[in-house]
C-alpha cells in the first residue's frame, strides 16, 4: 500500500476565551473601609480626646479652693483644661476679668499653670483628614484594580474602532532579504515596492507612478510572512503590520472604522508601507442578489477597504502589501489594476531553492561532515520552506535523543521519515507471516520501480513500520521538471501497483496492505481520464475537480459538468487503467521472480536495503543525475513513498 506525505498539521490558533468576571468579594472591600474609618476616628487624638467633665467657673473657683485642683492649662481665648487631684480630666471657661488675682489664688493653693496657643494647626488637620481617608483611598484602588482586570480583554468603548496594527518605525525586524532563501524573482518585486517609497523621485522622472498593492499568493509555509518581514527589516519607512481577522469582531461597522484608523494613521506617516496578513478574510468575494448567505458586516469592512485604496481621497505614499492561501475567493474588486496591480506568486521550492533554504536553517546547527545537503534536497520534494525548518530542528532533536550535538545525515534521514511516515513503532513486532507479506510487497514496489524507465530511481527499501506504514519503498528524483508525460503516469501506476503484483505472485492472493495503493492508483487514473485527456474512449476532454488552489480539498462529487453515460465511460476507463498497471506489473514481477525472491530474502535479513543493492539485484544500473528522469511536483501525490499499510 502506497503512504504518501501530507503537509505536517497547522497548529490553528483557538478563538480567545471570554475575560473572567471580577471577584464579587471586592464590593465588601467598601464595609472594610468604612469599619477602618471608624477605628481609625476613635484611635486618633486629634478627632477624640480623653473623657472630661465641665466645671463652671464658679465650681471651678470653689475645687480650687478646696485643694482639688492639680494642674490647669490656660488658653488665650478664656478656655482651660486640667487635671484633678483624683486623675479625671475638666474643662472650664476663665471669664477675661479674673487678672492677676486670680492667678496669685491659683498659686496659693499649689496649682501647676501652663498656657497654649488656641486650636489645632493646619497641618495637624490635613493629617487628621488623610488618614480618615486613607481606607477609602486605598481599598479604592484595589476595587478598580480588579474590576479593571476582569475588563482588560475586551477593547474601550471609545477605542473599539482603533485599528489592532503593529507599527514598526524605529525598531525594526531583524529579518532581511538575506535570510529569506530563493524565490529571487519574487523579492525584486518586492525590493521595488521599498526602493520606490525611499527615491520617488527616480521613478517620477520616468513618469512611473507607485503599485497601490502587492498581493503574494503560494501555499501555505513558503514564507511570505517571511518576506512581508524582511520588507519591514529592509524598509526605512514606517511598517504597520496587521491580521485579516483583527478587522473582525462581534459590534457592527467595527471593521469598517479599523480600516479607515489603519489609513489615517499610514498617510499621517506616509510614505509608508501596510501588510495585511490573510487578507481573504476580509476580502471575500461578495454575495450576489439573491445569495441566501450574506455577511453585511464582512462586506462593509471589504467596501471601506476598497474605497481606502483607490476611492476619491488619493492613497499617495502608502503601499498595500497582501498575503493569501486562497486567492481564489476574493472579491474581483480588490484585484483588479489600482488597488493589488501585482500579484507574486511564491510556489513551492524546487531543488536549488531547497538547498538553499536547508543552508539557511543549518547555519546554527553543528552538521557533520557525512551530511550532503543537496540530496536531502532531493529527498523532499513537495516539502515547503516551513516544512525543511521542521526537518532539520526535529534531526537536530534526533541528534539530542542520541546524546550528540552533532546532526548525521542518518539523523536527517531519520527526520524525514518521521514527518513523511510518522514515529517509528519500535515496539510494535510483526508475526513471521505478516513480515514475509510485507518485504513481497515492499519488493514489489522496488523491483517494478527498477524495470520501469520512466520510474523514480529508488533510493530505499524498508520494512519496520512507521506511522500506519508498515513498510515503505522511497524513491528520490533525480531532476527536477514541470511537465510529465503519458509514460511516466504509466509507470507510476505500475509502481503504485507493484505491492499487489507482487503478494499475487508470491502469496498468490492480496492483502489489506494494498488498500492506499489502490485509492492512490484510482485517483491518477481518475485524473488521467478526466482531466488530462488521455482515455481514447472519452476523448481530450478536461473535468477538473476543483477546489482551492494551493490548499486543495476540492469534491469529485461537488460538481458533475456531464452526463451520467460521460461517468459511466470514465468509470470503464479508470478501471481498464489500473487493470492494465497491475497486468504490467505482475508480468514483471513473474518475468524476473528470481530477483524478486532475492529481494524479499534480503529485506527479511536486513530489514533495511540501499537503492543501489536494489539494482544490483535486478541487474540494472542505477540511474544517474541527467538521464531525463523526472520530479513529481507536489509531495502528496508523489511523494516517492510507496509502504505496506495497516489495514
Amino acid at each position: 500500500m502506497t503512504k504518501h506525505a501530507s503537509s505536517p498539521p497547522t497548529r490553528d490558533r483557538g478563538a480567545p476565551s471570554a475575560p473572567a468576571p471580577p471577584p464579587a468579594w471586592r464590593h465588601y472591600l467598601w464595609l472594610l473601609a468604612l469599619g477602618l474609618f471608624v477605628a481609625l476616628y476613635v484611635v486618633l487624638p486629634t478627632t477624640q480626646g480623653a473623657k472630661s467633665v465641665t466645671l463652671n467657673y464658679s465650681q471651678f473657683l470653689h475645687d480650687v479652693a478646696a485643694g482639688r485642683v492639680k494642674t490647669v492649662t490656660l488658653d488665650t481665648t478664656g478656655a482651660a483644661t486640667g487635671t484633678l487631684s483624683d486623675g479625671s480630666s475638666f474643662t472650664t471657661a476663665i471669664p477675661s476679668q479674673a487678672g492677676q488675682a486670680f492667678l496669685d489664688e491659683l498659686d496659693a493653693h499649689g496649682v501647676q499653670i501652663s498656657t497654649q496657643t488656641s486650636g489645632a494647626t493646619f497641618g495637624a488637620e490635613v493629617l487628621s483628614v488623610l488618614i480618615l481617608m486613607s481606607p477609602f483611598l486605598v481599598l479604592g484602588y484595589f476595587w478598580w484594580r480588579l474590576s479593571r482586570r476582569s475588563a482588560g480583554a475586551l477593547p474601550g468603548a471609545l477605542s473599539v474602532g482603533r485599528s489592532k496594527a503593529k507599527v514598526f518605525d524605529e525598531e525594526r525586524p531583524t529579518t532581511t532579504f538575506a535570510d529569506v532563501a530563493g524565490y529571487e524573482g519574487a523579492k525584486v518585486e518586492v525590493r521595488e515596492v521599498v526602493d520606490f517609497l525611499l527615491k520617488p523621485e527616480r521613478y517620477a522622472r520616468a513618469g512611473a507612478t507607485a503599485p497601490r498593492g502587492v498581493l503574494m499568493v503560494g501555499p501555505p509555509g513558503t514564507g511570505k510572512t517571511l518576506l512581508a518581514r524582511a520588507v519591514a527589516g529592509e524598509a526605512r519607512v514606517p511598517f504597520f503590520s496587521v491580521s485579516g481577522s483583527s478587522f473582525v469582531e462581534m459590534f457592527v461597522g467595527v471593521g469598517a472604522a479599523r480600516v479607515r484608523d489603519l489609513f489615517a494613521e499610514a498617510r499621517k506617516r506616509a510614505p509608508a508601507i501596510v501588510f495585511v496578513d490573510e487578507v481573504d478574510a476580509i476580502g471575500q468575494r461578495r454575495a450576489g442578489s439573491g445569495a441566501l448567505v450574506a455577511n453585511d458586516e464582512r462586506e462593509q469592512t471589504l467596501n471601506q477597504l476598497l474605497a481606502e485604496m483607490d476611492g476619491f481621497d488619493p492613497m499617495t505614499g502608502v503601499v498595500v502589501l497582501a498575503a493569501t492561501n486562497r486567492p481564489e475567493v476574493l472579491d474581483p474588486a480588490l484585484l483588479r489594476p489600482g488597488r493589488f496591480d501585482r500579484q507574486v506568486t511564491i510556489p513551492l521550492p524546487n531543488l536549488a531553492e531547497r538547498l538553499a533554504i536547508l543552508v539557511v536553517h543549518s547555519r546554527a546547527k553543528h552538521l557533520d561532515p557525512d551530511v550532503d545537503l543537496e540530496v536531502v534536497a532531493r529527498g523532499t520534494p513537495g516539502f515547503s520552506g516551513a516544512d525543511l525548518a521542521n526537518l532539520v530542528n526535529e534531526a537536530a532533536i534526533v541528534a539530542v535523543r542520541a546524546g550528540r550535538e552533532v546532526v548525521t545525515a542518518a539523523d536527517l534521514d531519520a527526520a524525514r521519515d518521521r514527518i513523511v511516515l510518522g514515529r517509528r513503532e519500535g515496539s510494535n513486532v510483526l508475526l513471521p507471516d505478516e513480515k514475509h507479506a510485507v518485504a513481497v510487497h515492499e519488493a514489489g514496489h522496488a523491483l517494478v520501480a527498477a524495470y520501469c524507465e520512466k520510474a523514480d530511481p529508488i533510493a530505499k527499501v524498508t520494512i519496520l513500520p512507521a506511522g500506519q506504514a508498515l513498510g515503505a519503498t522511497e524513491q528520490l528524483p533525480l531532476v527536477e521538471r514541470h511537465l510529465f508525460g503519458e509514460d511516466y503516469l504509466y509507470d507510476m501506476l505500475s509502481v503504485l501497483l507493484g505491492g499487489r503484483a507482487g503478494e499475487l505472485v508470491v502469496l498468490g492472493q492480496g492483502s489489506t496492505g494494498a488498500s492506499n495503493d489502490l485509492a492512490k492508483a484510482t485517483e491518477l487514473a481518475t485524473k488521467m481520464v478526466r482531466e488530462f485527456g488521455l482515455s481514447p474512449a472519452v476523448g481530450p476532454v478536461g473535468y477538473p475537480s476543483g477546489g482551492s488552489v494551493f490548499l486543495g480539498g476540492g469534491s469529485e462529487f461537488s460538481s458533475r459538468p456531464f452526463a451520467e453515460q460521460t461517468q459511466a465511460a470514465i468509470d470503464a476507463e479508470v478501471a481498464r487503467l489500473v487493470r492494465e498497471a497491475e497486468h504490467r506489473a505482475v508480468g514483471v514481477l513473474g518475468e524476473h521472480r528470481e530477483e524478486l525472491d532475492e529481494l524479499v530474502e534480503l529485506l527479511l535479513v536486513r530489514e533495511t536495503v540501499d537503492g543501489s543493492d536494489v539494482y544490483a539485484l535486478a541487474g540494472r544500473i542505477a540511474p544517474t543525475a541527467g538521464q531525463g528522469r523526472t520530479m513529481a511536483p507536489d509531495r502528496a501525490s508523489s511523494a516517492g513513498r510507496d509502504s505496506a499499510a495497516r489495514p
